[in-house]
């Protein structure tokens, strides 16, 4: 996964999509500093006037045009070091003091000014409009890419490498630069650069066209309900995006679309299965030869692919997964395959088993007809309910947001030695928002900072689906700065309402745990160098690692005892209840497993295999789906995430990090009767995969935590996935 032209495959950034005015299509020049024109010297100031004097931004003083000088300043000022470089009178005699240390000073203030334009666009988009945010973005990535694009520095990072006396982080460091510097093309010749210069060019087109067409398609379907017999059921966030008037959810008429926070919700809460059909028909068909014409992506796709193993061969690769594992723990397309088809060969017999359940239950209760994919989401909500009496809807009143963060708080404490406390009298964007600070248990100086802005604001705030949650990095820890680590987690729980609070489902919670746990990963970092610092230089599919082990502790009775609370009585979540979680977890995981699996693979094919994309996909689906395909299934038109987005022979990253994490909490799990051991494996994860940052080699870092390599097995058994046997039955 290369940064060229201003991709940073190494920093995690939250999906920042513009709305609103149609995009145009980039024209990229590679190898050129674009300037700013030039701006008064009194602009000069800005960046501080954005800051109060303990270093917090001042966001009670924020105005557009301060954030658009101050980027404009830092941006400036970078690009012109960058350039320094260049320069046939500087010499470099030691890589690090001559050139990582001094961008390192210059950088941080860019990425602190790009941070709070970020937060403020995902927090308070009152503040900062989608078009001026995408302005700063724009332009923030441009000037924080430019050293890898700098030759001289390349050529620099190169003859440093040859050192035998550097330390872990300083080779990471350097292989950071050599990799980013390889992946712009910066080891080709000029033709060899003018032919990767179009070959990108050919790609953003594509992808652009792509983009395009699917944003157009989801406007294009909209259904509406009038009958409020339908919604009888839909929980009331749901009604609230469906509907006309979100004052007045209740009274209707509700719109049915194919934003993801309303189709997901719909297919689970819709009774009538004639309208399910319907809504599923006009997904899986979007954007193909069998929706409007004008939006058809089929040629895209072919392009795109096409592309992307040209752009792989002129770097050198023999195909783009070989590129794309270069910034991949997996190492290989080879490990990813293996691991997708042992896992396969454990879900399959359960996919089949637990759809021949699902259509028993559906005849129990008067469905004289087979089961459908459209009917999944539907009756496997009410199985689980009939099986388990879990219902999102109704637990909510066990799960009062104060309690649960007050829980997850203490449970951070516990294991990983350290102390949360809320600071007040701290500038925020928004009244809901809170602030607090992180300390080691045994001092009183803060190790790091976060934000905590928890509920909806309608128009407001970014919501891509239902259970959308943020960590969004304002600041890296820095040793040569002096900088202590600075987040944002944002979220879009219900606000308190008619003196309830806050009362979050199940899955809500599973978000927020998952959420806080990929933040600790950047706030509890102690690294020397930003450029791998907390999630910066963590590879793709390890990002997710420690969010996934914090949600394991949902299922550990004590810790939902510890979080749950009535809002109204106080009284705990009912045994049964908890008993039933893991059973809940468990529910048609081979089915889920599979659809995971199944889009995994076809990534994967479409960066080895030539053909087309339909013969992939059918070749695929009877492998990994019992159920067989619509013939006007046609769901690569759509599958943005691998074709438009940066996850590319990459998708399979979500399981990859799921298998780590399952491992790693099983460390726990071996001594969960034991407090004093519990707590000496949250200190080793701490000193692990929380201090660590991207400072250390991911396997060797699961081999300090772990003592072995990792393995697939705690990820089955979490799953309820057993070796089958004659007699296999779901949970």
């Amino acid at each position: 996964m290369s940064a060229l032209y201003g991709r940073l495959p190494w920093r995690h950034i939250s999906p920042c999509a513009p709305r609103g005015p149609r995009l145009q299509p980039p024209f990229r020049r590679n190898g050129y500093i674009v300037l700013i024109p030039e701006i008064g010297e009194e602009s000069f100031d800005q960046f501080s006037s954005l800051l109060k004097k303990d270093g917090l931004p001042e966001f009670n003083d924020f105005t557009i045009e301060k954030c658009t000088a101050a980027i404009s300043k830092t941006s400036f000022e970078f690009e012109t070091e960058v350039k320094n470089y260049a320069n046939p009178d500087v010499v470099v005699k030691n890589v690090f003091t001559d050139i990582i240390k001094p961008l390192e000073h210059i950088i941080s203030p860019l990425e602190l000014i790009w941070g709070i334009a970020k937060t403020l666009y995902m927090g308070n988009s009152a503040i900062m409009p989608t078009k001026q945010y995408m302005h700063i973005h724009k332009r923030a990535h441009q000037a924080h890419c430019s050293r890898f694009n700098s030759l001289p520095i390349y050529k620099a990072v190169i003859e440093a490498k040859k050192e035998t006396s550097l330390t872990e982080e300083e080779n990471r460091v350097l292989r950071k630069f050599e990799l980013e510097g390889r992946l712009n093309g910066l080891s080709l010749n000029d033709r060899g650069q003018e032919r990767l210069k179009h070959a990108l060019f050919r790609i953003d087109k594509e992808q652009w066209e792509y983009r395009e067409k699917n944003r157009l398609a989801l406007q294009q379907f909209r259904h509406t309900i009038k009958d409020p017999e339908i919604v009888r059921d839909f929980p009331n966030s749901l009604l609230k995006a469906m509907s006309t008037d979100s004052n007045e959810p209740s009274r209707g008429p509700w719109k049915v679309t194919h934003q993801p926070f309303v189709y997901d919700g719909f297919m689970e809460y819709c009774p009538d299965k004639t309208l399910r059909w319907n809504a599923w028909q006009a997904r899986v068909q979007l954007c193909s030869t069998f929706d409007e014409k004008s939006v058809d992506t089929g040629i895209n796709i072919g392009e795109i692919r096409a592309m992307r193993h040209e752009k792989a061969n002129i770097l050198g690769f023999k195909s783009y997964i070989d590129m794309s594992m270069e910034t991949k723990m997996a190492g290989s397309g080879a490990n990813v395959d293996k691991l997708l088809t042992t896992l396969l060969e454990r879900a399959r017999p359960y996919q089949d088993v637990e759809l021949e359940h699902l259509e028993d239950f559906t005849k129990e209760r008067g469905v004289d007809a087979p089961i459908e994919h459209w009917d999944i989401p539907y009756w496997s909500r009410k199985q689980k309910k009939s099986l388990y009496q879990f219902d999102e809807e109704n637990i909510r009143e066990y799960f009062p947001l104060p309690v649960v963060v007050q829980g997850l708080f203490d449970l951070c404490s516990k294991l990983f030695d350290i102390k949360i406390v809320e600071q007040s009298k701290v500038d925020v964007w928004h009244e809901d928002v809170k602030f607090y600070q992180i300390f080691n248990s045994d001092s009183s100086s803060p190790i790091a900072g976060f934000y905590f802005d928890p509920y909806s604001r309608e128009k407001n705030k970014l919501q891509f689906n239902q259970n959308t949650g943020w960590m969004l990095t304002l600041r890296n820890r820095s040793n040569i700065t002096g900088s202590i680590p600075l987040g944002a987690l944002i979220f879009n729980f219900e606000a308190p309402l008619y003196g309830k609070p806050s009362l979050l489902s199940f899955t809500e919670v599973s978000t927020l745990f998952q959420k806080f746990g990929h933040g600790l990963r950047h706030l509890l970092t102690e690294t020397n160098y930003s450029d791998v610092s907390g999630l910066s230089f963590v590879e793709w599919d390890t990002v997710g690692v420690t969010g996934h082990v914090m949600t394991h502790w949902l299922y550990e009775p004590f810790v939902i005892q510890a979080i749950s609370s009535h809002y109204a009585t106080q009284e705990p979540l009912p045994t049964e209840i908890v008993q039933n979680l893991d059973r809940v977890r468990k529910h048609m995981a081979g089915y889920n497993l599979c659809k995971e699996l199944y889009l995994s693979k076809l990534d994967l094919e479409f960066h080895t295999n030539d053909e087309h994309w339909r013969d992939v996909m059918n070749d695929l689906w009877p492998k990994y789906n019992s159920l067989p395909r619509d013939k006007y299934d046609s769901h690569p038109c759509h599958f943005t995430k691998v074709l438009c987005e940066e996850w590319g022979a990459a998708y399979y990253s979500d399981i990859w990090s799921r298998m780590l994490a399952a491992d790693i909490y099983s460390a726990f799990h071996e001594v969960k009767h034991d407090e004093n051991s519990i707590m000496e494996v949250g200190l080793r994860f701490r000193d692990t995969y929380l201090t660590s940052g991207g400072a250390c080699d991911p396997a060797e870092l699961f081999r300090r935590f772990r003592g072995r390599d990792p393995s697939h097995k705690a990820l089955l058994h979490t799953l309820g996935l057993k070796k089958p046997t004659a007699n296999t039955t779901t949970n």
